[in-house]
């Protein structure tokens, strides 16, 4: 086995106290270090900007111009990583929806990573900016960070950490769909129709989101124990289980559910009848959609289920009842749309010739 060895001898064109060092496997990996003391690791490619900023903040950190970073699972009082930990172990955090938790954990403790040893009352409007700039190609990322940021700092102000927050006045990412998810169109599902038929998994898939309206976290759990006189029944994910829904089983549905195939507990099942977690399922979802040329997802379609809703009359109370919705803003979003559909078909008429 080849021992490490390491070059400190730098050539001319090197930075100053950057070294060199090659692994027992042959992978270059870059240190700086001041004399004999200690050594901090560059991450990044060598020559890109990356690579050079944490050059600059190594070499500044071992050079006593600026803190080290704590040690992991120490928190400096006063750092954002002290203030994420206050926040993870609040009651607001606790009450949130669990796949809220989820969620903002991954996008606050990616954030952390980076400037975990920042001191929070530093972080400005400019910071948070340049943040949701970074995720442009990615709206709903940035729209996600943006919201997790919020969170964090609204609860801060309320405990009287901090006075103001960074993300007010931060303009938010614009989708390339204004109504953010893609919306299925009927051409869409029958195309998926065509790629899969009765009697398999896939087709269930898509008939109990479009029959049924329900978020992926929802339609994972619901099956025949659910089913009470024809009408399905369960209190929703988003609403951290308090808000009851009930729907009627659809004859399109049932006819699916007959032939299946369905799973002993639940409708949407896997291969192998086992139960899914919404995220398989998303991916296993996705997966069917690409098959069928289909670059959409579930929640697409949950957006054109009520929009058929919408265009048979269904008013706002009732879209309201059947999606789970607590205020009126969503339902009225459809309602609106039907409404400009049906006076836009009654209005072309008037545009016809008089023959008379």
């Amino acid at each position: 086995m080849r021992s490490l060895r390491c070059e400190i001898a730098m050539p001319k064109p090197r930075p100053p106290h950057l070294v060199k060092q090659i692994t027992q496997h042959g992978k270059i990996v870059w240190y700086v270090r001041i004399g004999h003391g200690k050594r901090i690791r560059v991450r990044g490619t060598y020559g890109t900007q990356e690579f050079v900023d944490n050059y600059k903040s190594a070499l500044a950190e071992l050079q006593g111009i600026i803190p080290p970073k704590p040690k992991a699972g120490k928190f400096v009082e006063g750092s954002f990583a002290w203030l994420l930990k206050q926040y993870f172990n609040s009651v607001h955090w606790y009450n949130l929806a669990k796949s809220t938790k989820r969620q903002r954990e991954l996008i606050l403790m990616k954030v952390c990573d980076t400037i975990g040893n920042i001191p929070y009352r530093e972080i400005k409007k400019s910071h948070i900016t340049a943040g949701v700039e970074r995720r442009k190609e990615t709206p709903t990322a940035a729209h996600n960070f943006l919201k997790a940021l919020n969170g964090l700092f609204n609860w801060a102000i309320d405990q009287g950490l901090l006075e103001s927050n960074p993300t007010v006045g931060v303009r938010r990412p614009t989708y390339n769909n204004k109504d953010g998810f893609a919306v299925w169109t009927e051409e869409d599902v029958e195309k998926y129709y065509q790629k899969w038929a009765i009697r398999t998994h896939e087709r269930v898939w898509i008939d109990v989101l479009l029959y049924t309206g329900l978020r992926r976290g929802d339609a994972v759990r619901i099956g025949w124990k659910d089913v009470k006189d024809n009408i399905i029944h369960l209190k929703t994910e988003k609403s951290k289980f308090q808000t009851d829904v009930f729907l009627p089983i659809l004859p399109e549905l049932a006819e699916t559910l007959k032939i299946g195939p369905i799973g002993n507990e639940t409708f949407i099942c896997g291969k192998n009848g086992n139960k899914l977690v919404k995220e398989s399922f998303g991916n296993l979802f996705r997966e069917a959609c690409n098959a069928a040329g289909i670059k959409k997802s579930a929640h697409g379609l949950r957006k054109l289920a009520a929009t058929r809703a919408a265009n048979s009359g269904a008013t706002v109370s009732q879209l309201k009842a059947i999606f789970g919705w607590t205020e009126d803003k969503m339902a009225s979003l459809y309602t609106k749309s039907a409404d400009r559909k049906r006076l836009a078909l009654e209005a072309i008429k008037k545009l016809q010739k008089n023959e008379g």
